[in-house]
């Protein structure tokens, strides 16, 4: 009787800058936080101290957005609507227009 071997799937964990990148990337990118032009951003227990600091260090080095730290240990972000002639806008070849998220 022979009986297959089913080779066990790959994972790939994300490490915890990825997760956390990932995490604040899509929360300021969401609509609901582009037409307001804020998002607070928690800081959770699975957010290590050293990916928290880098994360946050790159947001506070990037043009336009202003950090709050708050006293809950949370981060809210504001930024300004960018200027028609300051968007940046890629044309393909389909003749789609697509804007390009200011972060």
């Amino acid at each position: 009787m022979a009986q297959s071997k089913a080779k066990p799937a790959m994972r790939v964990e994300m490490s915890g800058i990825e997760r956390l990148g990932l995490r604040v990337s899509s929360m300021i990118n969401h609509p609901v936080a582009q037409v307001q032009r804020w998002v607070t951003i928690h800081r959770l227990d699975t957010d290590g101290e050293r990916e928290w600091e880098e994360v946050m260090g790159l947001l506070s080095e990037t043009d336009g957005i202003d950090m709050t730290f708050n006293d809950d240990e949370s981060v809210t972000l504001r930024w300004e609507a960018l200027a028609e002639e300051d968007r940046v806008v890629e044309v393909e070849d389909t003749m789609e227009v697509e804007e390009v998220a200011p972060f």
